[in-house]
């Protein structure tokens, strides 16, 4: 998958023929943290393409573009006041912009209307010409009106653009947040799918730089010359001394240097094997494969011919992921590689050249993790398979065991360890949402804490390496819906009562219907009316598997 991104990056910048660089002064890119983004999309949490795609794009920009970074619910479940401006927008952000979006959780809301907001002010969008881009995967959640929010940022700044891409969001849903994007005269763009995600990024946060100027013609000679070389640059780059040239998967980055030795603008950037013309001048030429690089400074006079040699002194290590021994390679596996000067992640099977030296290789799955430490030489290719030990466990819920399953979005499964800490509490390990909630957990006791509105149910389980479990969570629990004509509120509570004659609440709404799953047993349904002392209660008995349906009057 990581060779697929490069893929897309490398394909875009041929295309264009030049470098890239933000369309923007200054941009404040806006990636959605809440729970939602947890949900797969083709076996893989949309979360995890969000963090790679961003990665991808940031690697072919400029360093010398401002880039902020902010996102919203990452800290806190349920809260709309959840939003943080993690990187200031700043030159060269591109490394602590993926840091921080491979560290964040991703829990709370969705207060996209105001973290527009917070992001405009932050580039001083009445002063200055700025530009947003919202990355979302669902609706407002906390009131905001984004449809206005276009219009008044259109309206009070000096050149404010906001572009918005919807992820995994049906057309319906998209065209209710277009308008943001819309209303400021940016894009809105649809992405069902990581290839969709990653084309959008691009499309929104990286645009062409205008092309260089034609050389002027030449003057018309007086008299025939002795034939030129076609090419007055060619170099070529070895992994190690003595090695062959490297024409496949490397890639040029030419720049112009300064008058104090420093990168000036940046040229061109070519991949594989290099023959150009460069006028005279001075230059820094880069020649990089994946993540191994070295740089010279080269100075172009008329008349003459380069062909400087790049030693990268690195090698290539190819590694092979599985969930467990046996196994097929893991497709969803997370490969980081720590190397001298550096690091990196890819997915699934991973093929990577890096500086040589000492190789600290993690590859996780799922809840698993498993570090080797690899010695690399220059010029040395080192394939090898690399076991986490999990196992596999798909879970759902059940009215009641045997019964109708609750194929419902909003139940949620959190995995904790069954031993409790000294404190009473237990560690939690992973969380999901929906049925057919997939987990990959090393060997050990656990407890899945399921949870459908009222109904919270725990459910101990065991894994092994290489397992591949159904695990089934009754819940003991029955549908109940409830109707109160004119009601303010519907509140539930338990029938029994303590010793001060006071009954335990166990939920409320406000309005005056209400369906909730609710473990089976007996009930009190109270309907809260505006006028105190016209409230009305009912009493009502849910069984295990069946709905039940009253109306309070």
């Amino acid at each position: 998958m990581a060779g697929l991104a490069r893929s897309v990056a490398a394909a875009i910048l041929l295309l264009s023929m030049t470098t890239f660089g933000f369309a923007a002064n200054k941009v404040i890119i806006i990636l959605d943290a809440s729970g939602s983004m947890w949900a797969q999309i083709d076996g893989k949490p949309k979360l995890e393409i969000a963090r790679e795609s961003l990665r991808t794009v940031l690697q072919s920009v400029p360093g010398d573009d401002e880039i902020g970074f902010m996102a919203y619910g990452h800290r806190q479940k349920g809260s709309c006041a959840d939003i943080e401006l993690i990187v200031p927008p700043q030159a060269g952000s591109a490394s602590a912009i993926s840091a921080a979006a491979d560290s964040m959780k991703f829990l709370g809301k969705t207060p996209l209307t105001a973290a527009v907001k917070q992001a405009a002010e932050a580039l001083k969008y009445t002063e200055d010409k700025a530009t947003v881009v919202l990355i979302t995967d669902g609706l407002e959640t906390c009131g905001g009106d984004p449809c206005a929010l276009g219009k008044e940022l259109k309206e009070t700044g000096v050149d404010f653009t906001a572009d918005v891409v919807g992820f995994g969001l049906t057309a319906d849903e998209g065209r209710q947040i277009a308008c943001l994007a819309e209303n400021t005269g940016g894009k809105y763009i649809q992405a069902s799918d990581e290839k969709a995600l990653q084309q959008a990024l691009v499309e929104t946060v990286a645009a062409p730089a205008p092309a260089p100027e034609p050389a002027p013609a030449p003057a018309p000679a007086p008299a025939p010359e002795p034939a030129k070389p076609e090419f007055n640059f060619t170099p070529s780059v070895v992994m190690a001394e003595g090695g062959d040239a490297v024409t496949d998967g490397n890639a040029w980055e030419i720049y112009k240097a300064k008058s104090d030795g420093s990168r000036g603008d940046q040229v061109m950037t070519e991949y594989g094997e290099l023959k150009i013309n460069l006028e005279p001048g001075d230059y820094i030429v880069v020649g990089r494969a994946d993540e191994a690089r070295s740089e010279q400074k080269i100075k172009i006079e008329a008349g003459q011919t380069y062909s400087p040699l790049f030693t990268l002194n690195a090698g290539t290590l190819v590694i092979h992921p599985h969930a467990s021994q046996g196994s097929e390679i893991s497709g969803e596996a997370r490969v980081d590689f720590a190397y001298p000067g550096g690091s990196t992640t890819h997915y699934g099977d991973t093929k990577a050249t890096v500086p040589a030296g000492e190789q600290k290789v993690t590859v996780q799955v799922g809840a698993g993790t498993v570090t080797e430490t690899i010695q690399l030489a220059a010029g040395q290719t080192v394939e090898k398979d690399i076991v986490v030990g999990v196992g596999h466990a798909v879970l759902n819920a059940y009215y009641t065991a045997g019964g109708d399953k609750a194929d419902n979005s909003g139940i949620g499964f959190e995995i904790v360890k069954a031993k409790k800490k000294i404190d009473g509490s237990r560690e939690s390990v992973e969380h999901s949402y929906g049925p057919d909630s997939k987990f990959w957990l090393p060997p050990d006791d656990y407890v899945a804490l399921t949870t459908l509105d009222l109904a919270v149910v725990e459910q101990p389980f065991s894994i092994k390496a290489g397992d591949n479990q159904d695990v089934k969570v009754a819940l003991g629990a029955g549908v109940l819906a409830m109707s109160a004509p004119g009601a303010y509120s519907i509140e539930v509570f338990s029938s029994k009562k303590d010793a001060e004659g006071k009954r335990k609440s166990l939920g409320l709404t406000y309005g005056d219907s209400w369906q909730q799953t609710i473990p089976a047993g007996d009930y009190v349904v109270v309907r809260h009316m505006s006028d105190q002392g016209q409230d009305k209660e009912m009493p009502v008995t849910i069984k295990a598997g069946e709905r039940s349906e009253i109306t309070v009057q």
